[in-house]
């Protein structure tokens, strides 16, 4: 019995020893800046007989990060500065810039707002956040890659479709797919 009271005092003694002697530190978040002129939004539109594709930038953000993880961020896309990279050009782009579509008149911004990040490799992750598009918040998750996030900065991509019918976008469905795709190409530094 003795040995079991002497055992288990010093079990508490070293547990209590190490838990006083042996603090652990958690580092601060830190919040870097996206670098717009890097950052950007590339999608591709298909439909029966053709698809099409371009670019929407970045026109701010920033990105938090805990000891090299992402742990949050926000960011606003320029839909006013889209550009089409095919040979549809600026017919194209006009168009996608009317009510039909994106009506950046009224709406000439997007945002992205990140509520969860959840680690499922050492750099991988699914984001889960609300992403405003012409006024209409939805709830979306996708899988993210985490390629830097580190005092030199922070670079991250992430290949999905969005639903655009959930955003009231809904010209053309059954000739153009409700899908478009998007790859996404966030930089951000300190």
């Amino acid at each position: 019995m003795k040995k079991i009271i002497l055992s288990s005092a010093f079990a508490f003694a070293t547990m209590a020893l190490f838990s006083f002697n042996n603090p652990t530190t958690t580092k601060a978040v830190e919040t870097f800046t996206v670098t717009a002129q890097k950052s950007r939004v590339d999608f591709t539109g298909s439909k029966k007989s053709d698809f099409h594709t371009g670019s929407i930038p970045v026109k701010s953000g920033s990105v938090q990060i805990n000891g090299g993880k992402l742990v949050g961020g926000s960011f606003v896309v320029d839909v006013a500065g889209m550009k089409i990279t095919d040979e549809a050009g600026e017919k194209l782009a006009g168009h996608l810039s009317s009510a039909d579509f994106f009506d950046v008149a009224k709406f000439g911004e997007a945002t992205f707002q990140i509520k969860t990040v959840k680690y499922t490799t050492a750099n991988k992750a699914t984001l889960a956040g609300s992403v405003s598009i012409k006024g209409i918040t939805k709830q979306i998750s996708f899988q993210a890659i985490i390629r830097n996030a580190d005092e030199k900065g922070f670079f991250a991509e992430a290949f999905f479709p969005i639903d655009r019918t959930l955003f009231g976008i809904n010209y053309g469905v059954g000739a153009i797919d409700t899908q478009v795709q998007l790859a996404v190409h966030i930089y951000a530094t300190k």
